[in-house]
């Protein structure tokens, strides 16, 4: 394919996006330039500007709520509906029409991820989206914001026909990949090649030092990426290394999917706040809970964006689901901010030890999987401690001796400095932890991005990776039924840790039974610590071994007449996608099957 005139690297995310670039013509022979897309929007009624970031908002005023044609943008009349800047405020006073958190809801295999839920728990008279729909909504402003601002109607610089990184999370399994490919296809956007946000990071630093990275760090070194968002804690660990005298760049483990971040942090916010106003006789209900989490989210980054700011107004609607009527005001302090962040979200603890499980409740409202302990500082400790042998394995020291943090939680410096005490009092001998500059942590993952693209070009650093997990398939054993007891399942190992992408692999000597012509179900299995399974090997005791299930892989694959419900013997071809995405076929002498992922799981 032909290589795009710019290099385009998206950061969608789960509070804000950001959109960095480079034109490669301009860079020829030079070192890259990359630059920031300040993206067009609506930020007030009948206002649009031009923002360094996208807020990951969608809002659905109420027939007659706004002017006409208070929405309208450059490229395209009032749509119903907005994004942005003004859909993150206007949902902060009627919350049930806001769209928020969609990247969480996309990675969230509790629910139907194409049907039309969110808002979450809106009134029926409020649309309703799916969570690929409510991405691809923020990826389509992207593209025709760019059309309107950089292409000036040429359709060779039109977005769709750019190479384009979109960042994931590192936890994010194959399904949220391939549902995050086809949010960006149904935007128009086919030359996608997804990358991991922590190592978008990274990569951002190495762009920053201008080369003079191979100073700051040695061989021996392990980085951890500590990158806290809006909904996640994602973790990475990278080891130095050298090779033929050049140092060597490879991230040897990712942390799991933990949906722990600024909005955790928002809502327990908002709830200190509600006990506070209750303690001077004001109490809020549900509903204006809703507003005033919004507004607690304004106000604590405000106060972190700015450090002369010592505290915010907040304002809450008072009773009643209409736009009318008087508001309830108090404001958030600093201080207030710092006491329930850092010793809710940041505790000191030990090295040794997991986060804390709550016993389940029979009966609980559905919604995104939270993480039950709060406690960033215990998930990263076993992390640390899950991932012990791996370090080991690369010949690396067996704590951290250098951190980079990502993600805007991390604006707020109390925190990293208790992440930093945290981890410090880990370490051996009381070394002090490096920490790496990040030129913004609201930008390095778009910046990144667009370095990775043209390190891919051959003009940059690259980061050894591949796979964030082993991946499995379900295996039914070959034994008579007994009454009363499921036939066991085996975990069949397709694809190891770190399979890179583009990589493809058989299983020649092992041949198995596939059913076709009719509807079934494969299960899907992975795991981010066994790191030494190699393709072909079978664990049979799998859910005692570090493997947990997926979501399954359901399908009816075509077959010939008089042959449906009849194994047929294959043999396995597995490839990993350039974006990161899972290709299992199955071969028989005459035909190939592809295994294709339904993403309409059971809730």
């Amino acid at each position: 394919m032909k290589q795009s005139r710019y290099i385009i690297g998206i950061d969608l995310g789960t509070t804000n996006c950001a959109v960095a670039y480079a034109d490669t013509l301009e860079q020829e022979g030079k070192e890259p330039k990359i630059r920031l897309f300040r993206i067009p929007q609506v930020v007030a009624l009948g206002a649009v500007e031009e923002r360094e970031l996208l807020p990951s908002f969608s809002y659905h005023p109420a027939e007659g709520e706004l002017p006409e044609g208070s929405l309208n943008l450059p490229w395209q009349e009032d749509a119903g509906f907005v994004t942005g800047t003004f859909a993150r405020d206007r949902g902060a006073e009627v919350p049930d029409r806001l769209i928020s958190s969609s990247k969480s809801w996309l990675s969230y295999s509790g629910v139907d991820r194409t049907a039309r839920v969110l808002p979450w728990a809106a009134p029926e008279e409020v649309p309703h989206i799916s969570p690929i729909e409510a991405s691809s909504r923020m990826l389509t402003h992207i593209r025709d914001a760019w059309n309107y601002s950089i292409a000036a109607e040429n359709p060779d610089f039109f977005l769709e026909s750019q190479e384009i990184f979109l960042t994931v999370p590192a936890s994010f399994d194959a399904t949220a990949r391939e549902l995050t490919v086809r949010a960006a296809e149904i935007a128009g956007l086919s030359r996608v090649t997804l990358l991991e946000e922590p190592q978008a990071a990274f990569y951002a630093w190495i762009e920053s030092t201008h080369e003079s990275w191979r100073k700051e760090v040695s061989a021996g070194d392990m980085i951890l990426v500590c990158d806290i968002g809006g909904g996640t804690t994602d973790l990475s660990l990278i080891h130095v290394s050298e090779s033929q005298g050049e140092l060597v760049l490879e991230r040897i483990a990712v942390g799991d999917h933990i949906l722990l971040g600024g909005d955790n942090m928002d809502l327990t916010l908002a709830y200190a706040i509600r006990r506070r106003m209750a303690g001077e006789g004001t109490k809020l209900d549900n509903w204006q809970m809703r507003g005033l989490l919004h507004s607690a989210r304004r106000a604590k980054e405000e106060i972190f964006q700015n450090p002369d700011c010592h505290s915010y107004p907040v304002t809450i609607l008072g009773k009643g689901r209409r736009v009318i009527g008087g508001t309830i005001s108090t404001e958030l302090s600093r201080r207030e901010i710092e006491d329930v962040l850092v010793n809710g979200f940041f505790p000191m603890c030990k090295e040794i030890g997991r986060p804390e499980e709550r016993a389940k409740v029979g009966l609980k409202e559905l919604g995104l999987p939270y993480a039950s302990d709060p406690a960033v500082t215990k998930h990263m400790a076993w992390f640390l401690e899950r991932h012990k042998n791996d370090v080991e394995l690369a010949g690396a020291t067996s704590k951290p001796t250098a951190i980079l943090f990502n993600g805007g939680v991390m604006k707020a410096e109390p925190l990293k400095q208790r992440i930093t005490e945290a981890l410090e009092s880990w370490i051996e001998d009381g070394k002090e932890l490096r920490v790496l500059s990040s030129r913004s942590l609201d930008l390095a993952v778009a910046h990144g991005s667009v370095y990775y693209g043209f390190a891919r070009r051959g003009r940059g650093i690259r980061i050894r990776s591949g796979t964030e997990r082993s991946y499995y398939i379900g295996v039914e054993t070959a034994m008579p039924s007994v009454p009363g007891m499921p036939t066991p399942i085996k975990a069949l190992c397709v694809v190891p840790f770190g399979m890179e992408e583009g990589t493809k692999a058989d299983l020649p000597d092992q041949e198995f039974g596939l059913v076709v012509g009719e509807p079934v179900s494969f299960r899907f299995l992975g795991s981010t610590s066994r790191h030494d399974d190699q393709i072909g090997d079978v664990i049979e005791d799998w859910e005692e071994e570090n493997i947990e299930e997926l979501v399954p892989l359901e399908t009816a694959l075509p077959a010939e007449e008089g042959q449906e419900g009849m194994p047929v013997r294959v043999r396995l071809h597995i490839k990993v996608t350039e974006i990161g995405t899972l290709e299992l076929w199955c071969v028989s002498d005459e035909k190939r099957w592809k295994l294709e992922f339904n993403v309409r799981e059971k809730r």
